[in-house]
């Protein structure tokens, strides 16, 4: 082939940022000279665009896009479940190529992307789904292939890691921290995906997948936002050695997998505590390696283009090679896994609780933790709200069903008013 034409599906924030690399090759890869913006799939033509493409390039006809046969890879950057997935789906068999950032799509229906992938000898690449810049996809299937994976943990959304860090460094309330986000262009109109932990549960699935070779079922990832954390508990943190993340953590426990995201405490002294603003970061842990750390911009139209671009570049250099099918390229195998119930996890709690200030109550407390086995590291009563003791209470590993018993008991005592934060510890 003269030229490695591309089909591109989606005209966004990515989808630009990904056409304009393509439209300006000079000073990059010299592959990406030998490639053809041929075809942008579009929901208008009459859109506004800051963009200037090639006249006759756009089309709304997305199915004949996938399916031109002069097309060789498919980029898919336009987002949500459908129309993406059977798009890609069709690409597939149509034995195109697909390079895709849809995390969304990947973490629900990867297992049947990458069957048919493997089926039609084709490759779907997603290195810019998860970590925006951060390179992490090919390292879990490339570099750290000789290692067993026993952890991942991250920050992985850059506009909740934001949030945290307008609220504990400014002092502002939640609402006043979304709203900064979303002026600045780092939070959506409609937030959810992001602030309850949505997107980064997706791209934990998908990272899991990858790292253990195991199917995981997203509808199964334990998924807790912050929504209801205060700016009282950021302070009471930083006391108390601490800063407050959305973690999403996949890691082995035995023959079970604890797959879950949720806002944990973690100790200022850990790497992961120092990563701010709409930064994304990503622990590694593996034998013989160790621990690795990659850090960089999570979102983005740069960043993320840039990963998207990078793949097409590896499926060209394949193409160009004339090599066949790269094994580690494509998608490997996931065997069935059984997910570790919540109430089976083990995990340190930091948990305020709002109550009368009389003798007794911290004892009484105690007793209630202590009947249901669950010890305690520290029980602080660290100030007043309305009249009422705030009393701060800081677990040592604890089952997370013996803590939820012991708290559903507490809520009712008569001197205990409300507990209005319970939040993981990580150590």
């Amino acid at each position: 082939m003269d030229k490695i034409n591309i089909g591109l599906l989606g005209l966004g924030t990515v989808g630009a940022g990904v056409a304009a690399i393509l439209l300006d090759p000079q000073g990059r890869h010299p592959l990406l000279a030998d490639m053809a913006l041929r075809r942008v799939g579009v929901r208008s033509l009459h859109k506004p665009r800051a963009l200037h493409l090639p006249a006759g390039i756009l089309t709304t006809d997305l199915v004949g896009l996938v399916q031109d046969p002069d097309i060789h890879i498919v980029v898919e950057v336009m987002g949500g479940l459908e129309p993406a997935r059977s798009l890609i789906l069709q690409a597939i068999q149509q034995g195109k190529h697909v390079v895709t950032a849809n995390k969304a799509v990947l973490a629900r229906y990867g297992a049947e992307l990458w069957q048919a992938a493997r089926e039609k000898g084709v490759y779907v690449l997603m290195e810019g789904a998860v970590g925006g810049g951060i390179p992490i996809i090919h390292p879990l299937k490339q570099a750290l292939g000789a290692n067993r994976l026993t952890r991942i943990l991250g920050i992985v959304n850059g506009t909740t890691n934001f949030i945290l860090t307008q609220m504990e460094a400014a002092g502002m309330d939640f609402a006043a921290a979304l709203a900064t986000a979303q002026s600045l262009g780092y939070a959506e109109a409609d937030p959810r995906a992001d602030v309850d932990g949505e997107d980064a549960a997706d791209k934990i699935a998908i990272l899991a997948t990858l790292a253990f070779g195991v199917q995981v079922v997203r509808d199964e990832v334990y998924c807790e936002g912050i929504g209801g954390i205060e700016p009282v508990d950021l302070q009471y943190a930083e006391r108390l050695g601490f800063r407050v993340k959305l973690l999403a953590l996949a890691q082995r426990q035995g023959e079970a997998l604890d797959i879950r995201v949720h806002p944990t405490l973690i100790p200022r002294s850990h790497p992961l505590a120092s990563v701010q603003g709409v930064q994304n970061a990503i622990v590694l842990g593996g034998d013989p390696v160790g621990e690795v750390m990659l850090q960089g911009p999570g979102a983005g139209a740069g960043p993320t283009a840039s990963a998207v671009v990078g793949d097409i570049v590896n499926v060209a250099a394949t193409l160009r090679a004339n090599s066949g099918y790269h094994p580690l390229l494509g998608a490997t195998g996931a065997i069935p896994t059984r997910r570790l119930p919540m109430d089976e996890v083990h995990t340190r709690f930091y948990t305020r609780v709002l109550t009368q200030d009389r003798p007794g109550v911290i004892g009484q407390l105690g007793t209630s933790f202590g009947r249901h086995g669950v010890s305690l590291e520290s029980v602080v009563q660290i100030g007043r709200q309305e009249e009422l003791a705030e009393i701060v209470v800081v677990t040592h590993q604890v089952r997370e069903g013996d803590f939820w018993l012991a708290l559903e008991e507490i809520r009712q005592f008569a001197a205990v008013m409300a507990i209005p934060t319970v939040l993981r510890v990580w150590s």
